[in-house]
């Protein structure tokens, strides 16, 4: 299939195939005519770095993937690099967490403490967040 054919079944445009193609995921056979030449195998490379993509996966991220995929395991977190990434991945995200749930106790804190100080009483909504 050509270039279009392949954005339009992936859901996506020939400028992310041809970037995807330029930074090494996605290899574009040519027909003699110097078109790029796509298989059912390169729409599922695709879906994989969509997929990723969605869950907050870097574009770099996705590499250990695609080339598991690309090895020919039949999904692209079969490989053990993939799993590390995942693990990675898993780690930022709960670091994140903490972060936020620190802000949110400290919000919760200055809150209760205004709404002292203006009303004179605890509200027990806002103390007990």
């Amino acid at each position: 299939m050509r270039i279009g054919e392949l954005a339009r079944r992936a859901g996506t445009t020939t400028r992310a195939l041809r970037f995807y193609e330029s930074q090494g995921l996605l290899p574009a056979a040519r027909s003699a005519n110097g078109y790029r030449d796509y298989d059912e195998h390169d729409l599922r490379l695709v879906t994989e770095i969509q997929t990723l993509r969605t869950v907050g996966l870097s574009l770099e991220d996705t590499r250990p993937f695609v080339e598991c995929l690309r090895s020919g395991h039949e999904t692209g977190d079969s490989c053990v690099d993939s799993i590390e990434v995942y693990r990675r991945k898993l780690a930022e995200v709960d670091a994140c967490l903490d972060r936020l749930a620190a802000v949110r106790a400290e919000l919760a804190g200055k809150l209760a403490d205004a709404v002292t100080r203006r009303d004179g009483f605890v509200d027990p909504c806002v103390v007990n967040p």
